[in-house]
């Protein structure tokens, strides 16, 4: 099942997105379109899966915590390993070209 995705905003400069990730659920792997600023909405623990190496690490987010991704860049596998599901704003920064 993939992640529930709701748009909240969408212009030609930027789309903001909740994504909601169920326990046990993975996302599947994609390159980023473009600069992308997440902000995690809910605390959680997902497993992060390298699409090199297969490694496979844990991670923890608080809510409000905020990372930035680039454009082009890997988007590995993610997998919810917590109990309850959690969500996420991705802010997608469009070329203003």
């Amino acid at each position: 099942m993939p992640q529930a995705k709701r748009i909240l905003l969408e212009n030609v400069r930027v789309r903001v997105t909740e994504v909601t990730y169920e326990p046990g659920q993975p996302r599947a792997r994609y390159i980023r379109p473009t600069d992308q600023i997440i902000v995690f909405a809910d605390d959680c623990e997902y497993e992060r899966i390298d699409s090199k190496t297969n490694e496979k690490t844990t991670r923890k987010r608080k809510s409000g915590e905020v990372i930035w991704h680039d454009r082009s860049e890997d988007a590995p596998v993610l997998i919810n390993k917590g109990s309850k599901p959690y969500r996420t704003l991705v802010i997608e920064l469009k070329d203003p070209r």
